[in-house]
C-alpha cells in the first residue's frame, strides 16, 4: 500500500535530490578517476599500467554482477536502509584504498567493496526519483541532475583525481571519496522511505549467484583475450552458460508461482528493451573513451595526472551543459530524437579524435572530447527516464537493479574492450589507439540505429499497472 501523498511531496525537495545526485557523482567519479592515476599507482604499489586498469575493470565488474540482486534487497531492507548501507561499505572500500600497500589490497578496496557499495546504493537512487518525482518534465529533470551529476563524476574524475595525485597523493584520492561519502551520509539522514521494506519477502539466493557468477565469467573471458584467446573464449561460453542457466531458473520458479530474482516480464517491453542497449552504449562509450585518451596521454606522450585530467575538462563541460538542458529541450522533442542525435554527436566527437590521433599536443583532443560529452550527456537522461517510467511502483525495484546492471556493464564492456586492444606500453605508438577506436565508432553507429527504433512521443508516466501496457 502506498504512504500518504504528504510524505512524497514532503520527501522531494532538494534535500532528497542533494544525496543521491552526490551519491551519482561519486560512484561515477570512483570508476573514472584511476585513468589518470596509472603510471603513479603502478610504480607506488609495484605493479604495471595493465594491473591498474584491471582492478578498474573489475570494479565496473562487481558493479555490474550485483547490481541486481543489491535493488532487489531494497524491496527487503527497504530504500533507505541499502542506500545507508551502501555509503558505509563503498566508505570503508576508499580508506582501504587509499592506505593499500599492493594490488592485492587495492583490489580488495576498490575492486570489491566499493564496487559492493555502489551496487547497494544505486539502485535507491533511481527508485525514489521515480517513486518522488511522477510528472514527466519534472522527472526528467530530476534525472537530469542526477545523470548531470553521474556523467560530470566520470568526466571530472580525470581532471579532479589528477589534481588530487600530482598535489597530495593517488592515496589522497581515495580519502577524497571517503570524505564526500561521509557528507552524503549526513544529507542521507533526513531522507524518508516512501514504501515499507518487507522483510518476508523470499529472496532469490540461487538466482543471485548465477547472474552475478555470468556476468563476472563474460567479462573476464573479454580482458583475457590479449593473453590466451582459447581461454578468452572458454569464460565467455562458460558465461553465456550460466547466463542461459539463470534465465531457465528463472522461469522455472514462476513457474511454480514464486518469486524470481528477475521477472522476465521485465524483457516484454519493447520500449525498456530498446532503453536499456542505448543505456549500455552510453556508458561503454564514456568509460571506453577515458580509458582510451587517458592511457595515450600517459603512457604514449608521457603526460601527467594534472595535465591529463585538465583535457577532460572539454567532456565535463560538455556534459553539464547537455545535461542540464534535457529538461527544457524534452518539452519540444521526442526523446527518441534526443538520444538519436546525442548518439550522432558523440559520433562526430569521435572523429574528431581519431584526426587528431598523430597530432602533437593534449589540446587538440579537446574539441572531440567536448563533442563526446555533448552527446553522451544529451542521450543519459532520455534513456534512464524511458526505461524506469515503463513500469509500474510496485516493479521499480527490479527495474532499477536491472538498468544500473546493463549501465555498469556497459562501464565494464568499454574498459575491457579498449584495455584489451590497447595493450600501450610506455614505449608503444598511438597504432593501439586506432585499433581500440574502431569498436568505439561501431558501437556509436549501434546506438543511432537501436535509438531509432524507439517511440516519438512518449506520455507522462503514471503509478500504476497502466504504465505496463507498452509491452
Amino acid at each position: 500500500m502506498s504512504p500518504p501523498t504528504d510524505v512524497r511531496t514532503t520527501a522531494a525537495t532538494g534535500w532528497t535530490l542533494a544525496p543521491l545526485a552526490l551519491a551519482q557523482f561519486i560512484c561515477s567519479f570512483a570508476g573514472s578517476n584511476m585513468n589518470v592515476m596509472l603510471n603513479d599507482m603502478s610504480h607506488d604499489l609495484n605493479t604495471t599500467i595493465q594491473g591498474i586498469q584491471s582492478s578498474i575493470t573489475l570494479f565496473l565488474l562487481v558493479m555490474a554482477a550485483l547490481m541486481i540482486p543489491f535493488g532487489k534487497l531494497t524491496v527487503q531492507l527497504g530504500r533507505k536502509t541499502c542506500f545507508m548501507l551502501g555509503l558505509a561499505v563503498y566508505g570503508v572500500g576508499a580508506v582501504i584504498s587509499a592506505v593499500s600497500p599492493g594490488l592485492g589490497v587495492l583490489i580488495l578496496g576498490n575492486s570489491v567493496l566499493e564496487g559492493a557499495g555502489t551496487a547497494l546504493l544505486i539502485p535507491p537512487v533511481y527508485i525514489l526519483v521515480t517513486m518522488y518525482w511522477t510528472g514527466l518534465a519534472e522527472r526528467v529533470r530530476v534525472f537530469g541532475i542526477v545523470s548531470a551529476a553521474g556523467g560530470v563524476g566520470a568526466a571530472t574524475g580525470p581532471l579532479i583525481g589528477g589534481w588530487i595525485t600530482d598535489t597530495l597523493s593517488w592515496r589522497a584520492a581515495f580519502l577524497f571519496q571517503s570524505l564526500i561519502i561521509v557528507i552524503i551520509l549526513i544529507f542521507a539522514a533526513r531522507l524518508k522511505d516512501p514504501l515499507p521494506r518487507e522483510p518476508g519477502r523470499p529472496f532469490d539466493v540461487i538466482g543471485a549467484v548465477l547472474s552475478a557468477l555470468g556476468l563476472i565469467l563474460f567479462v573476464i573471458g573479454i580482458l583475457a583475450l590479449d593473453n590466451n584467446v582459447f581461454l578468452s573464449f572458454g569464460l565467455m561460453v562458460a558465461g553465456a552458460g550460466v547466463i542461459t542457466v539463470f534465465f531457465w531458473w528463472v522461469r522455472r520458479l514462476q513457474r511454480k508461482g514464486r518469486e524470481p530474482l528477475l521477472s522476465t516480464a521485465l524483457f516484454h517491453n519493447r520500449v525498456s528493451n530498446l532503453g536499456l542497449v542505448t543505456q549500455n552504449f552510453q556508458w561503454l562509450l564514456l568509460m571506453g573513451v577515458s580509458m582510451l585518451v587517458a592511457s595515450l596521454l600517459q603512457a604514449v606522450r608521457g603526460y601527467n595526472a594534472i595535465e591529463t585530467g585538465v583535457i577532460f575538462s572539454a567532456t565535463t563541460v560538455g556534459i553539464l551543459v547537455s545535461s542540464l538542458s534535457v529538461s527544457r529541450l524534452v518539452r519540444r522533442f521526442a526523446q527518441r530524437s534526443l538520444i538519436m542525435a546525442g548518439f550522432l554527436i558523440t559520433a562526430i566527437g569521435l572523429v574528431l579524435l581519431l584526426i587528431v590521433a598523430a597530432v602533437p599536443g593534449a589540446w587538440a583532443f579537446a574539441p572531440g572530447l567536448l563533442a563526446v560529452g555533448l552527446g553522451l550527456g544529451l542521450t543519459l537522461t532520455p534513456s534512464v527516464n524511458v526505461v524506469q517510467s515503463a513500469f509500474p511502483e510496485d516493479e521499480q525495484s527490479e527495474i532499477s537493479g536491472l538498468s544500473r546492471s546493463i549501465s555498469n556493464l556497459g562501464s565494464s564492456f568499454g574498459t575491457a574492450i579498449v584495455q584489451t586492444l590497447l595493450v600501450l606500453r610506455a614505449d608503444a605508438s598511438a597504432d593501439g589507439y586506432l585499433f581500440a577506436m574502431v569498436p568505439l565508432m561501431v558501437v556509436t553507429v549501434a546506438g543511432i540505429v537501436v535509438a531509432s527504433l524507439l517511440p516519438g512521443r512518449s506520455k507522462a508516466p503514471g503509478r500504476t499497472a497502466a504504465a505496463a501496457n507498452q509491452r
